[in-house]
């Protein structure tokens, strides 16, 4: 039996900075990982048997002694920044830079009074935190269905809209998706591609790999945006 591994396997350089970011506070006391550092539970294991405990939310907050909260490479909302801060803990970022890059595109574009569009999935932890610098003028799509009833809408107005994409979401998709946009002219928007390019290499590599072999093996953790791309993509090449 060959065995290919993919040349791009392992952790992208947003999920190795936090990761030794996290080390580095080991033996430390009163160390806290603000929701799952990474979608990775051996990990978090290794980093709870190293005296890492993570906090899944802010109520797990209150009686915690004063200590540096480490925040997730996905990033939070910018209310539980502000949580944080006001409880007295130390904030060590370690929010992916390419996931900081796109806070800063949805808060200027929100300044500038326009309307956000992230595609996204809305329940992911990033895109939360994504839709949180956008205030109140934003929406998050994941299909075509959806984009459509939101076009059709009109909730927008005369707003222009800034589309912006989850930094793991399945790049055809999305710009299958910014198509359906642009179809319609008369609509006024600014599309910011902010797939991470270790995402699309992966994806483009998962994609030719799987194409090729008997058998694909995606490994990952089941709660990880990156992994069940991954795996719908080789599974539309690869019934196996």
């Amino acid at each position: 039996m060959e065995v290919i591994v993919a040349k791009s396997a392992g952790f992208c350089f947003g999920v190795k900075r936090a990761v030794e970011m996290a080390y580095s506070q080991a033996g430390n006391e009163n160390v806290y990982p603000f929701g799952p550092l990474i979608h990775n539970e051996e990990v978090i294991k290794d980093l709870e048997n190293k005296g890492i405990k993570v906090i899944e939310d802010v109520s797990g907050t209150d009686g915690l002694k004063k200590g540096t909260m480490i925040v997730r490479a996905h990033g939070i909302k910018q209310e539980e920044y502000s949580f944080i801060e006001q409880a007295g803990h130390k904030v060590m970022d370690a929010t992916c830079p390419f996931v900081l890059k796109i806070h800063k595109i949805v808060k200027e574009a929100a300044d500038r009074n326009e309307y956000v569009v992230i595609i996204g999935d809305e329940n992911h932890p990033e895109v939360q935190g994504i839709k949180s610098c956008a205030r109140d003028n934003s929406v998050v799509l994941d299909n075509e269905n959806d984009v459509k009833k939101f076009i059709e809408s009109g909730v927008f107005g005369e707003k222009k809209l800034c589309i912006v994409s989850q930094t793991t979401f399945n790049l055809n998709k999305f710009k299958y998706l910014v198509e359906i946009f642009q179809k319609n002219s008369y609509i006024n928007i600014n599309v910011l591609n902010t797939i991470c390019n270790a995402t699309e290499e992966r994806q483009a590599e998962a994609a030719a790999l799987a194409a090729t072999v008997d058998a694909m093996i995606v490994i990952g953790g089941r709660s990880s945006s990156n992994t069940q791309k991954l795996y719908e993509i080789c599974k539309s090449v690869c019934d196996n």
